[in-house]
């Protein structure tokens, strides 16, 4: 037997039969965008790196006079004469006042017999020395301005050094490179593993490796003009790109 349905029966009824295919609709719209998040689920990270060489255009010499006498004051002021003979002579070679800097100076007692005997050592004199740094910004004059301070009374040369005056700027065809080689790797993985490369997630550069200037020793001749080498530097750099990649 069929009863009929009364009015506060049927209205819960009609909002069921309303409710269901919004319902039905959300869920589709939740499993299709879930679907489309999934494709950005697929990718791939490379790391790129791009090297090039380039010739050095610029050189630093260190160097300075080191000073001995009974008192700190004589080896001071003999250390003082000297050095200021040796700026001289860089200043009349064309070096220009801006390029030179102190980077040492130190006033250092001397003992005797220091460590060979038990008694307690004993001051013997002073050791000043004081070194500054020049930059070479012509390479031709590196040799003859070595030889110019060797003879106007340097006999201390920690060694030199040479540099890529625009390094960070000519290091932009390694980043180019860098890009170029992550975009090879890439492609290779994307067609080995059966996918297409798809559009840049991100990129982030790993950081352009500028050569440090890397003290050299050379021996010193008051006579000639000793050879410098400058020989070559690698700029490098490296960036890590993560790639989209379809089906």
């Amino acid at each position: 037997m069929n009863l009929p349905l009364t009015r506060s029966v049927r209205r819960p009824l009609r909002a069921m039969v309303i409710a269901l295919p919004l319902a039905l609709s959300a869920a589709f719209a939740t499993t299709a965008a879930h679907a489309e998040d999934a494709k950005h689920d697929l990718f791939i990270t490379v790391q790129g790196i791009g090297n090039i060489v380039v010739a050095p255009d610029q050189a630093m010499i260190s160097g300075g006079v080191i000073s001995e006498a009974a008192t700190a004051a004589e080896a001071l002021a003999a250390n003082s004469k000297a050095l200021a003979g040796v700026v001289e002579k860089l200043k009349a070679s064309g070096v220009a006042e801006k390029d030179m800097q102190t980077n040492g100076f130190s006033v250092q007692p001397k003992y005797t017999d220091y460590g060979k005997t038990d008694k307690a050592p004993v001051i013997d004199g002073y050791q000043v020395s004081n070194s500054i740094s020049i930059k070479v910004r012509d390479m031709a004059k590196l040799g003859d301005l070595l030889d110019a301070m060797v003879a106007s009374g340097s006999n201390a040369i920690n060694g030199v050094s040479f540099i890529v005056s625009d390094a960070d700027k000519r290091s932009d065809d390694a980043r180019k490179a860098a890009v170029a080689d992550a975009r090879r790797k890439a492609e290779l993985y994307a067609a080995a593993a059966g996918v297409k490369l798809g559009k840049v997630l991100s990129m982030s550069e790993g950081g352009a490796a500028v050569p440090q200037p890397m003290y050299r020793m050379a021996a010193m001749s008051a006579e000639a003009a000793p050879p410098m080498l400058s020989g070559e530097e690698t700029l490098s750099a490296s960036v890590t790109i993560v790639y989209e990649l379809a089906n």
